[in-house]
């Protein structure tokens, strides 16, 4: 079994990413190339990154997620993030990341 995947759906201008698992250093090389696609992709506006379904995300993750950030933004892109359990809020908290990128509580 592997240990992250995800799946992205695309409505209209905004495209979700669901991930789920573990978001860590061998993972990133397997998102990566999604979220540049989708900093490129015609006519996607709004990317958001469903973090409900993981369990772990460590530093690279976090990287990963601020490095799409800044992609997303330089493309006129938004990056929007759907919280995640508590132990994933948590490295966002403690780097004080809350303060910087979007979050919500839905994608309703």
């Amino acid at each position: 079994m592997t240990r992250f995947s995800f799946e992205t759906v695309v409505r209209g201008a905004s495209a979700v990413v669901q991930l789920r698992g573990e978001l860590d250093l061998l993972a990133t090389s397997a998102l990566e190339p999604e979220l540049t696609r989708l900093a490129e992709e015609p006519g996607v506006d709004i990317v958001a990154l469903d973090l409900r379904s993981l369990d772990f995300l460590d530093s690279s993750g976090l990287r990963s997620v601020m490095a799409a950030e800044r992609m997303l933004e330089s493309n006129e892109r938004r990056l929007v993030l759907v919280r995640g359990p508590s132990l994933v809020q948590r490295v966002f908290e403690l780097t004080r990341m809350t303060e910087r990128l979007e979050f919500v509580d839905s994608l309703s």
